[in-house]
């Protein structure tokens, strides 16, 4: 009887791992073709019928670098609210930053406002129960995703790692920014993390909104709609940008579409920031095909200051193609970077939430902005540019001169690929 009872247990885990590390769907396993460069219309049009949503124009962009910049902005907006508030988030931790948020969300429920909450439930263990409480005592709504249940155990490693704050249908947040505070702050040392965040007016809001209700309408089963959440904008800019989501559930692929097909198109330059870079095969050989046509390619990525060991072990051992082809990779000193944008000829800039990794593309729930701004793009480049000041080069001949125990240990992580 044991026996049996061992054996039906041992096989429900190996039936849970293989349901939360798969999703059933086929995986783009060919490479993308080259027809068009990033500075032709069929590129903006492929991108936004093959992303989902249509490119709008009349938008407005600021760029916040860092949460002494990110953090006030978000909560003037909040305390600014008028009719809703929708916000989702992966990691909301405690401190003071946290507490902030908590006081300043559930003050404008009790002034009437409405106000949605969604927070990843791995994302948010380290939340303070007295925060819950404040929001649910002032009459907001407080969801976790993806909370354990026996119904839901294929659905543990589907997290929701979407990073946005909608504010009465107009005002938009979406970058890299947690609530925590390891966010705060100007990356002053590496207790401070350096990050970006963005601030978005305009039609496209109505796209970061949709976004959000995909996830709040399978966690709570309410739909919310009318002219307090998806209100008419009128044009306040000329930014050109769409945003768009990737879900195991439902286009797993898109990020990673995404990407690719950015990188295929792109004539000139990407520069890529990324907290957590671990690109699998398909997407190295891009890389790699792009830098050999000429396009200048800049990576900035953790160096030791970093949250996740593992991850940076894995992203190392992909290196060595790109570093042959020419690709420039960087390791930010000062402190944990966590940035993740790409800009493609100085045109196309892609924020958001997802990371360049299988994690990311395959497993979690992400949401991503595409602004195509010339003017937008060279500021960001500037931006990068400063960050890469503060990065330290690592060349092909520093990478093949490794110890020989990091590239064990780069073997070893890089079989964790798909999970990091």
């Amino acid at each position: 009887m044991l026996t049996v009872v061992l054996t039906a247990i041992a096989t429900l885990v190996v039936v849970l791992v293989i349901a939360n590390l798969s999703s059933g769907e086929k995986k783009i396993a060919h490479k993308i073709q080259r027809l068009y460069p990033s500075d032709s219309q069929q590129f903006l049009r492929s991108m936004g019928l093959l992303l989902g949503p249509p490119v709008v124009s009349g938008n407005r962009f600021e760029v916040l670098v860092n949460g002494d910049a990110i953090f006030p902005s978000m909560l003037d907006a909040i305390r600014g609210a008028r009719n809703t508030i929708t916000f989702e988030t992966f990691i909301y931790w405690s401190g003071e930053i946290g507490e902030q948020f908590a006081v300043a969300l559930s003050s404008k429920a009790r002034e009437g406002v409405a106000v949605h909450v969604l927070l990843d439930w791995v994302g948010s263990t380290k939340m303070d129960p007295r925060y819950l409480r404040m929001l649910e005592d002032g009459g907001a709504q407080v969801f976790r995703y993806h909370r354990p249940h026996w119904t839901g155990l294929g659905r543990m490693n589907d997290r929701t790692h979407r990073k946005l704050l909608v504010v009465d249908g107009r005002i938009g947040f979406t970058g890299g920014v947690g609530i925590a505070p390891e966010w705060t702050g100007h990356a002053q040392d590496d207790q401070h993390w350096r990050d970006t965040h963005f601030r978005v007016e305009g039609p496209v809001v109505g796209h970061m909104q949709a976004v959000f209700m995909d996830n709040w309408i399978k966690t709570s089963g309410n739909v919310l709609h009318g002219p307090d959440y998806f209100p008419a904008i009128d044009a306040v800019g000329d930014g050109v940008a769409h945003m768009f989501s990737s879900s195991p559930s439902g286009g797993s692929d898109d990020m990673q579409l995404m990407y690719l097909m950015a990188i295929t198109a792109a004539t000139h330059s990407i520069h890529l920031a990324s907290a957590y870079f671990v690109p699998d095969r398909l997407t190295v050989n891009a890389l790699v095909e792009a830098a050999k046509r000429g396009v200048r390619i800049l990576v900035i990525t953790p160096g030791r200051k970093i949250d996740t060991h593992t991850v940076r072990e894995a992203s190392r051992a992909s290196w060595g193609a790109l570093l042959a082809a020419g690709v420039e990779m960087h390791e930010y000193q000062p402190t944990m970077f966590h940035c993740k944008l790409l800009v493609v000829d100085e045109y196309l800039v892609s924020v958001g939430s997802t990371n360049f990794d299988n994690r990311s593309f395959k497993l979690n729930d992400e949401a991503n902005l595409n602004i195509y701004d010339r003017d937008f793009a060279k500021q960001q480049t500037a931006i990068f540019d400063d960050d890469l000041r503060k990065s330290r080069r690592v060349t092909l001949e520093d990478w093949q001169r490794r110890p020989w125990t990091e590239k064990l240990v780069d073997r070893i992580v890089s079989v964790l690929d798909p999970e990091l």
